[in-house]
């Protein structure tokens, strides 16, 4: 059985990429862009940048700057008007991981229309889509190099997973320099987050030779940077050194699969609000500990790519988890209970929660597949 490998067929990478995004969409023979992004990046001034490249280049780009964080299917409506009012023939997720998610999802209810549900797992829409241009300005989701975007339902609080090449962007552009702003909680959250996606696709049950490679390239990266670019936002060594390796994490988990972290995480979002990276980061030590048995050697792998080079595949496993126990307290990773989550609603939407992660279908991937009970025995485990 072959392995399907795809990445954006254009990638620019590097301090400064961002001034060639003019150059990319003439070379793609587009011209009307849609520039999908937030307002926060529009009062900085970042999305006029962007902006004035493509006028400056004989280009009719518009502007959508109402993405939210955690995109909702309430929150694309505007965009889908946006779209179709602007006559656009592409769209620009300029931002975090919410306005990528944002622009991919629109480059498919623009051409095909909805809802959007009709797109979620296990669905994988291959169909018609506006090319999709991604520029992140964090260093973590990787959106700019998956084919998935994650949109909750407005109507279930149910935190959808879509699926499929329509999503993956045609090109990426990964410019370090746009992380230079980020704030210390931020740059901490999308970290972990990207070290998940490089360390639970590493695990998969779906990881494959190339996936494999990005995946420990990307664990060697974020081991070796992150504290200086959580204690230092000016460390630019450190600041490129976790773009690059959100993008390889990206690339890895697109062609594998993210696991149970990933299952877990997105109804957490999805119930309580809270960022998709630091509900990864306040899953990451207890899924792995639980999932350790599954995988041992590839668990010691990860380790031995973090840094652990001396021990053997039990201890090196062991010490992995224990690693992430002490990176977690090192960025100040919160617990739901000392993030302000209520203990009995949590209690109470618990079951909920752990069938709404197995119908993700991500803990199927994982080293072992839990059962709705163990997956409430996590999450009764982790809150405080």
């Amino acid at each position: 059985m072959s392995t399907h490998i795809s990445f954006p067929r254009n990638t620019r990478i590097g301090g400064g990429a961002l001034d060639e995004i003019a150059e990319i969409i003439g070379d793609l023979g587009l011209s009307r862009p849609l520039l999908v992004t937030d307002a926060y990046l529009t009062s900085t001034g970042a999305a006029d940048r962007v902006l004035g490249l493509l006028k400056r280049a004989g280009m009719h780009p518009c502007l959508f700057d109402g993405t939210v964080p955690d995109p909702t299917t309430a929150s694309l409506d505007d965009g889908v008007e946006a779209v179709r009012a602007h006559r656009a023939d592409c769209v620009i997720g300029f931002g975090g991981g919410s306005p990528m998610d944002s622009a991919k999802a629109l480059a498919v209810l623009a051409a095909n229309g909805g809802p959007m549900r009709r797109y979620k797992a296990p669905t994988d829409y291959r169909g018609i889509a506006l090319p999709i241009i991604a520029v992140p300005t964090t260093a973590g989701s990787g959106s700019e190099a998956t084919q998935f975007t994650v949109i909750s339902d407005s109507d279930t609080d149910e935190k959808m997973l879509c699926p499929g090449l329509s999503f993956l962007p045609v090109a990426a552009i990964v410019d370090y320099e746009l992380t230079m702003s980020m704030p210390p909680r931020l740059t901490a959250d999308t970290g972990v987050d990207a070290l998940t996606h490089a360390v639970e696709a590493y695990v998969s049950r779906k990881a494959n030779p190339i996936s494999d490679a990005l995946s420990l390239a990307a664990i060697r990266l974020i081991s070796n940077n992150i504290r200086s670019a959580y204690t230092d936002g000016s460390d630019r060594g450190a600041r490129e050194a976790m773009m690059i390796a959100s993008t390889q994490a990206g690339m890895s988990f697109s062609n594998s699969s993210v696991a149970l972290v990933h299952g877990m995480s997105r109804p957490i979002g999805a119930h309580f609000h809270v960022a998709h990276g630091l509900s990864n980061a306040m899953l990451f030590p207890a899924v792995t500990a639980f999932s350790i048995t599954g995988a041992e050697q590839r668990y010691a792998d990860c380790a031995r790519a973090y840094g652990f080079t001396d021990l053997d595949d039990i201890s090196a496993a062991a010490r992995f988890v224990d690693a992430l126990i002490e990176l977690c307290d090192c960025l100040a990773v919160p617990t739901p209970a000392s993030y302000g989550i209520d203990r009995q609603r949590w209690a109470d939407l618990t079951p909920l929660m752990a069938q709404q992660a197995l119908a993700s279908g991500s803990p199927g991937n994982n080293p072992v597949v839990p059962t709705a009970g163990e997956i409430e025995t996590i999450y009764a485990e982790m809150y405080a």
